[in-house]
């Protein structure tokens, strides 16, 4: 499980592709893995890998062919920073929301505006799972843990609004009109909904 309070960023070494998955590596610059061990989970940009080697100064993970298709990690070039935070312990702090790591799928930029230091953001949510936000809830959004600021669920957007700290402590300042960002739906909100839906639907 995770916080979406992202650590900081690691640069992407390599990515190479294999049979029916690729190998992603990237540095220890930051010394985030310094304790980490194989098997261990981390969220690269918000998706949920497992370590599969480590070396001191880079960290090894391998990525399905049907998570690549799934998230932006498809989209990954050499150089390219990437969010991570290790799984949350659970002794420690827990300051922003339950994320799972399991991204449902990439939102669209269709707007990034400055607003004095912080920055709106605009994205649209594919199909039908707009109806999975609300106000003042949250989206995980490429790891990072935002609160809900206004939903048109007609054009099926939602609108966020990014802190300086936000911007500095992630790759969410590189944001253009046009990227895709990996999102993740609250799973409490799920189950409700999809509860709810399949109840009345009976009636």
């Amino acid at each position: 499980m995770y916080t979406g309070i992202v650590q900081g960023k690691e640069n992407v070494l390599s990515l190479n592709k294999n049979n029916g998955f690729s190998t992603l590596i990237v540095s220890n610059h930051n010394h985030f893995f310094d304790d980490v061990t194989v098997g261990a989970s981390v969220a690269i940009d918000g998706t949920c890998l497992t370590v599969t080697q480590f070396s001191g100064d880079r960290v090894s993970f391998d990525i399905s062919d049907f998570t690549a298709d799934t998230t932006t990690l498809k989209f990954l070039s050499i150089g390219d920073e990437v969010n991570i935070e290790r799984s949350h312990q659970m002794d420690k702090e827990n300051g922003g929301h339950s994320l799972y790591g399991h991204v449902e799928g990439m939102a669209e930029v269709v707007e990034f505006t400055a607003t004095g230091e912080t920055y709106r953001l605009v994205i649209q949510i594919p199909q039908d799972n707009i109806n999975y936000f609300f106000l003042k809830g949250f989206i995980g959004l490429h790891g990072c843990s935002l609160t809900i600021n206004g939903i048109d669920e007609e054009n099926k957007t939602i609108t966020l609004n990014l802190i300086p700290e936000t911007l500095r402590m992630t790759n969410l300042n590189k944001i253009k009109v046009g990227n895709f960002l990996n999102y993740e739906i609250d799973q409490t909100t799920r189950t409700i909904v999809d509860t709810l839906t399949r109840t009345l639907s009976r009636k």
